[in-house]
């Protein structure tokens, strides 16, 4: 094979392993979201209350703030291999066990065990696309990659609502489990091909490296902490979003089980378009001769000021009109993450990221578990506007946060050249 041909299965190999990615990713939200679906028909046949259902996803979101740190840690000492098959199979069986569960408690361990699992998705997604490609591609990978989350959600809705009204609800569960065990076959089965799949020339995986900064170091980082207040203020929202949103349009907007599947993708298909192409408009901007700094800095800020359409979904007379702003805010949103976890990686580079992504992911778990019990009090007695006002103001915030406390993006540890 000459080096042309070579060069060729290289960047072939690198682009199956995001689609990979952008696949593991739309199982991990596919396989959180189908509770919040099914959770009228759980509710009846179980007798559980709003508060017992907070307190379901707080169980989530602990093994997912626990994992996340753990788990990016992992990637950054042994590797991404490794790391993403234990992610992926732990929460498809936990996912699969759903099934049977038989009431509260089992639910709460179960969704316990999926947290557990899809706290490896992440950190791991990014460290790979890390490995793997430059800086004028990073973004854009990073977007298909973490764009799979958007269209896994985009999926569950009417998928979730099929399997329910025809298999029953327990099959909504088993269904989603039993394909990403076969996900996880697949990923062991991809070949390696030195550094484009992970590997370096003495046979051992990128992500295992010996230059793994000290956890103690990261922790104590300036920019880290930034990294982690920002989730820890933003990601209850998107908890609010992902498991409350098809209860407020059953009891606030008074729509059908099965209307509520029709319209509750359109808002996450706006995200994962806006994943991609946010990272793609980050990485023209690059291209463009515009710094790093600026072009990660200018699409997060457009996304923050969109954010701000939030409040008004719960003012507005129609369902389809409280869809689309909450369509504009997820499009928002997806500007926003892609390039926040691109930053992530363009500071700490390989000997960094993993852990980074984790920590901040288990801060706005944390966030998400204290505060879910919370909103599931101020839905029952109060009603969803204090949330839709939050939803639209925090946003700002955190980029206010992000520009003050990180004024350049700028390599941390790695050497490799980067424009800023």
């Amino acid at each position: 094979m000459n080096s042309v041909e070579l060069n060729l299965v290289k960047k072939n190999i690198r682009w199956i392993v995001v689609t990979m990615l952008f696949v593991a990713t739309g199982l991990s939200f596919l396989d959180r979201q189908v509770l919040s679906m099914v959770i009228v028909k759980i509710q009846s046949e179980f007798n559980l209350s709003n508060v017992q259902y907070g307190f379901i996803n707080t169980a989530f979101l602990i093994g997912y703030a626990i994992m996340f740190t753990v788990s990016g840690r992992l990637m950054d000492t042994l590797g991404t291999k490794v790391g993403l098959t234990l992610s992926v199979g732990l929460w498809s069986i936990a996912n699969t066990l759903h099934g049977v569960a038989s009431g509260f408690v089992s639910l709460l361990s179960f969704r316990f065990l999926l947290g557990l699992g899809e706290g490896g998705c992440f950190p791991g997604a990014a460290k790979v696309v890390y490995e793997r490609f430059e800086v004028k591609e990073r973004a854009f990978a990073n977007g298909i990659a973490i764009g799979g989350s958007a269209i896994g959600a985009v999926i569950a809705p009417p998928l979730t609502i099929y399997m329910a009204s025809t298999l029953g609800w327990r099959w909504a569960f088993v269904i989603p489990g039993m394909i990403g065990i076969v996900w996880v076959l697949l990923w062991l089965l991809l070949p390696k091909h030195k550094r484009d799949t992970g590997e370096t020339d003495n046979g051992s995986e990128i992500g295992a490296t010996s230059k793994t900064v000290p956890f103690i170091s990261i922790i104590k980082n300036k920019h880290a902490l930034v990294f982690m207040l920002m989730r820890f203020l933003l990601d209850p929202i998107f908890y609010f979003l992902m498991f409350w949103v098809p209860k407020y349009l059953s009891e606030e907007r008074h729509i059908s089980f099965e209307r509520i599947g029709e319209l509750f993708w359109i808002p996450f298909l706006a995200l994962g378009v806006s994943n991609i192409i946010g990272g793609q408009i980050s990485d023209r901007l690059i291209k463009w001769k515009f710094s790093v700094n600026k072009s990660r800095k200018i699409v997060m800020g457009l996304a923050a000021a969109l954010t701000l359409v939030a409040p008004l979904v719960q003012s507005v007379s129609t369902v389809e009109m409280a869809i689309f702003l909450m369509s504009l805010f997820m499009f928002a949103h997806g500007f926003w993450i892609t390039n926040y976890i691109t930053s992530i990686s363009d500071i700490f580079g390989n000997e960094g990221t993993g852990t980074v992504v984790g920590l901040s992911g288990t801060a706005g778990a944390i966030a998400g578990l204290l505060l879910n019990p919370l909103i599931g009090y101020v839905v029952q007695n109060y009603s969803y506007s204090p949330l839709w006002i939050a939803s639209g103001l925090l946003y700002p915030i955190a980029f206010v946060f992000f520009m003050i406390y990180i004024p350049k993006i700028q390599p941390l540890y790695d050497s490799a050249p980067v424009k800023i």
